[in-house]
């Protein structure tokens, strides 16, 4: 697999995410707050379905990308078909557990779990094909199928319940369709790209890949995906025990808007964990280098850009709306965690270097640090203080921030690299002056529509000015320029 990146495919997989996102934006501010309750449950559920699904992947969609590059072509073929049938073997296993575990336990609450595993075994082969089309960089198919159709699905869910007499069941029957028919159309796509066969015999893939590295690299995926959901999802279980499904619906509406800012750097870091990969197996330390500072500064610059937007707009936008009374109790919920995309995006792909690395282990020990953190936080700050919701939001930023400059900092001591330079500390001052310019100009005419244009319009047009400007951002500017060329001429 050669180093580069398709820019083509980074663009469309933005693209297609924002859509997806202008539809999750709408349905956001002007239909969830209809019903909070019904979107803390639903939100409750996927959370649940977070915690199944690792169990069934259990680290082989990990493997897939890891092994991939050193195989041949039918190898690579097998190593795919091993995976599809790993996660059908576990999907029966937790199957039948969830079985065993519902004769004893009777708590109400378990109902939801029953209608968490069909999703999280959705959950799970959409991963595994995703995994595919990185491996093969087509991912804007499925990124459409896997954006688009659940932000359809779930504010038609809340519209039918609202004017109907749909119930919050059936609701979640609905929801777990979408995910059905996502499954069937990316894996039906992954194999007219890739047309794979389901192998008996494995027995050359492990000559080549032994066994003992293969689960080693899996399990320790896998307790890094599952102590994930501890460290980033917890919430969303702990909010409706400790408060409210009402209040966690409330923070989900906050989630859902300042997840806005992390898309391009899912993106981003998607398409690069092959390139990571292959340049890692080969020691080409210094070209990897020279993409960790330049992805951390574009990364930085495009999260704070849209952070800055949303601390300076968000007020005068929601004031806008019919929904505000429901919508303001979540903007200090968007701030604190918007300030958690931007700290993650700006430490590029630290992750993906060390679980691509031999020292992937490191993955599963900070995982756990910040998942005991994070509980542990979340936990002081819901029984012990009044702060509700502002308290998660507070407990998330805190252990996240520890989280990402602890991995930065044990990959320059393992490593020596660094994803800060002197261009990025130019870049983070000038994008934090333009902030704070921003947030200060004061609201004109008493009149949030002008107030929100004029305000939002200088933090774009000086994000512009230092693209073209400085060479900071230089693959932006590059991407800018070729635009500009294609469409000029």
């Amino acid at each position: 697999m050669g180093n580069g990146i398709s820019t083509k495919q980074a663009f469309l997989f933005t693209l297609i995410n924002y859509v997806g996102v202008l539809i999750g934006v709408v349905s956001t501010v002007l239909i969830y707050p209809q019903d909070k309750e019904m979107l803390g449950i639903i939100r409750f559920v996927d959370a649940c379905a977070q915690i199944i699904y690792p169990i069934i992947v259990l680290g082989s969609t990990h493997a897939l990308i890891n092994f991939y590059p050193q195989l041949t072509e039918k190898l690579q073929q097998k190593l795919f078909s091993y995976s599809l049938i790993s996660l059908a073997k576990l999907g029966v296993c937790v199957g039948l557990a969830l079985v065993v575990i519902g004769l004893f336990y009777r708590d109400s609450s378990f109902a939801y779990v029953a209608y968490a595993f069909p999703l999280a075994v959705a959950m799970a082969y959409i991963e595994l094909f995703r995994r595919q089309a990185t491996n093969l960089q087509k991912i804007s198919f499925p990124t459409f199928f896997e954006k688009i159709i659940p932000k359809i699905a779930l504010p038609s869910i809340f519209l039918l319940a609202i004017y109907t007499s749909i119930t919050i069941d059936q609701g979640l029957v609905f929801y777990i369709l979408s995910y059905g028919i996502i499954t069937v159309v990316i894996g039906s796509y992954i194999y007219k790209l890739y047309p794979y066969r389901l192998s008996k015999n494995y027995s050359d893939l492990f000559d080549q890949v032994k066994k003992k590295d293969y689960y080693a690299y899996s399990l320790f995926a896998f307790a890094g995906s599952f102590g994930s959901f501890f460290a980033f999802r917890v919430d969303s279980l702990m909010i409706p025990y400790f408060i409210s499904y009402e209040a966690n619906g409330t923070y989900n509406i906050g989630v859902t808007l300042a997840s806005t800012l992390a898309i391009p750097a899912t993106g981003v870091f998607a398409l690069y964990a092959p390139v990571i990969s292959d340049l890692i197996k080969n020691v080409q330390l210094k070209k990897l280098n020279e993409k960790y500072k330049e992805v951390a500064r574009v990364m930085f610059f495009i999260g704070m850009l849209f952070f800055s937007c949303v601390v300076v707009g968000i007020e005068p936008l929601f004031k806008l709306l019919p929904t505000y009374e429901k919508l303001a109790p979540s903007i200090p919920i968007i701030y604190l965690l918007g300030m958690n995309g931007v700290i993650n995006m700006s430490t590029g792909f630290n992750s993906e270097i060390i679980s691509y690395s031999k020292y992937y282990r490191f993955n599963l020990i900070s995982i756990l640090f910040l998942m005991v953190l994070n509980v542990g936080m979340n936990y002081w700050f819901l029984t012990q203080t009044t702060y509700g919701i502002l308290g998660v939001g507070l407990a998330s930023l805190l252990s996240l921030t520890l989280f990402n400059f602890g991995k930065v900092i044990y990959i320059y001591l393992k490593m020596k690299l660094w994803p800060f330079d002197l261009q990025f500390g130019k870049l983070f001052s000038s994008m934090l002056f333009i902030l704070i310019v921003g947030y200060f100009i004061p609201v004109l005419n008493h009149s949030n529509l002008l107030t929100l244009v004029i305000r939002v319009g200088f933090i774009l047009i000086c994000g512009v000015f230092l693209i073209f400007k400085t060479s900071w951002v230089a693959l932006i500017q590059q991407r800018f320029i070729l635009l500009l060329k294609r469409y000029w001429h």
